[in-house]
Parts: C-alpha cells; sequence; structure tokens
C-alpha cells in the first residue's frame, strides 16, 4: 500500500529550504551567499510557495557547488569577491523560464553557472555572457591586482565544473559586444550588468538593451555603489521600482505588466 505523506506547512516548508540553502552555501564556500527571498519575490513577481520549491533544489546542486569551491582554492581564491546572490540568480532563472538571459562579466564563472544550472533544469533557454578577461600576471595573485582576474592558463568560466549548450560566450569589451548580441535576439528576458562598474558604462548597457525588454523583464546590476544614478534613472525612464538586495549593492527591478500608478522609489530588502 503506497501512503501520501502531507504536504509540509508554509513554516516547516520555508526551515528545510533555510536548511538546504545552508548545504549550498557552505559547498560552495562562500558565507555571503543567504537568499533573501523577499527581494526574489519583488524582482520576479512570484509567490513564496514557487520561490520555496525551486530553492529547495538546491539540495540536488552542492556536488556541484563543492567542485567550484574546489577549483577557486585550487585557482587561488580562497575568499573569491564576486557575484553574492548565486542561488538567487537560480531561482530567478528557475521562476522566470527565460528564452534569454544575458550577462556582462563572467570572471570564474560563478553567475553564469547557476544561470545555466537552472536553464538546463528548465529545459530551455540561452545564456549569453560577454566577457572582457582580467589576466592575473604570474602563479599567485599580487596584492595590487584584482580577484576577478583570471588565473595562467585558464579562461572566462574558469570554475565552472560542467558544460552547457545553453552557453553563448562572447570574450570581448560589452560596449561593442553587447550591441552585436543583442541585435540577434527576438527579447531579453533576464539581465545582469557585473562587468565595468562606472556610470558611463551601465548606462549604455542598459540603452542597449532596452529596445529588446518587455513587461516582465527582470533587470540587475551589481556593484552599484560605483554606478551613480544610472539604474535609478533607467528605471524611471521605464516606469519601474527599484529593489537592493538588503545591505548589499545588487539591485533588481522588473519591468511592469500593467501602467505605473506611481512614481518609483528604491526600497531596500533586508534579508528574509
Amino acid at each position: 500500500m503506497t501512503s501520501i505523506a502531507p504536504a509540509p506547512s508554509p513554516g516547516d516548508l520555508s526551515r528545510q529550504v533555510r536548511a538546504a540553502v545552508a548545504r549550498a552555501r557552505h559547498a560552495l564556500g562562500d558565507p555571503r551567499a543567504a537568499v533573501n527571498l523577499r527581494w526574489l519575490r519583488a524582482v520576479s513577481g512570484a509567490s513564496n510557495e514557487r520561490l520555496l520549491d525551486v530553492l529547495g533544489e538546491l539540495d540536488g546542486l552542492a556536488p556541484i557547488e563543492e567542485e567550484i569551491h574546489r577549483r577557486h582554492l585550487a585557482g587561488g581564491r580562497a575568499n573569491y569577491a564576486q557575484l553574492g546572490a548565486p542561488f538567487e540568480m537560480y531561482a530567478l532563472t528557475r521562476v522566470l523560464e527565460p528564452d534569454h538571459v544575458v550577462e556582462t562579466g563572467v570572471s570564474s564563472g560563478i553567475s553564469s553557472a547557476h544561470f545555466l544550472l537552472a536553464l538546463d533544469k528548465n529545459r530551455r533557454g540561452t545564456l549569453h555572457s560577454i566577457d572582457l578577461p582580467t589576466r592575473q600576471r604570474g602563479p599567485l595573485l599580487a596584492k595590487d591586482e584584482s580577484p576577478v582576474s583570471i588565473p595562467p592558463g585558464l579562461a572566462s568560466g574558469w570554475a565552472i565544473p560542467f558544460r552547457s549548450p545553453r552557453w553563448d560566450l562572447h570574450i570581448g569589451d560589452s560596449a561593442t559586444e553587447l550591441p552585436r548580441v543583442v541585435e540577434t535576439l527576438t527579447g531579453i528576458d533576464l539581465f545582469l550588468h557585473d562587468d565595468l562598474h562606472t556610470p558611463e558604462r551601465l548606462a549604455l548597457e542598459l540603452a542597449t538593451i532596452r529596445p529588446k525588454l518587455h513587461p516582465g523583464s527582470a533587470v540587475l546590476a551589481d556593484n552599484t555603489n560605483w554606478t551613480g544614478d544610472a539604474f535609478p534613472t533607467f528605471a524611471k525612464e521605464m516606469h519601474a521600482k527599484v529593489y537592493r538586495r538588503g545591505t548589499s549593492y545588487l539591485v533588481g527591478l522588473r519591468l511592469p505588466t500593467k501602467p505605473a500608478r506611481r512614481s518609483p522609489r528604491t526600497d531596500p530588502s533586508p534579508p528574509a
């Protein structure tokens, strides 16, 4: 006789997911990678139940997270300064089910890996990545070098332990490569800026992708403490509200599916 286990209560499910996130964070070796459920809900428009469901999948990713961590350690990156929200990238991709994800900035491939894992799980969509690598000068990272520099003999995405046919990687400056990529796309469902963090570059990238955005598109930018008013200005033009991920400088917006009723503002979202 087959017995059917009762569905867990929202509180129990939340605890289970919190434990899954903690295990994935430990496997990845990045204590910053806690999940902000409120930010995810605001940027995705998805329900708590749907988000908790996809975050529960993180337990299955532990072996991959461990290998990413191992590769970082082998590359001399014990404390790697890159996108601190990889699990949010996975969850956003799972719930938005995008056909086209575009990111500027790859480095070791933390964000790329989690976009790709979600696209493979969705069984649809392509990740279009643009990276202009900074090369590490010697076998060890010097104190005056950026931690996003690529170790000798390695390439953009060097910590990704798998290869996906859904990855469309372009090596070059986003000022020239992004327009070429965008021209080939019918639309952009999810975009992440994580390369040259200047007001001018972020404004240029946002202007470039703007014609291919649509109601419901999600747009993200990291390290916005260096990019001035570029993102809030864009949000105002698009009649969208800006959401900041807790106390970090990662922000996001989702283009409204209905006409805006009020002026946008930046809403800080403390960790859930």
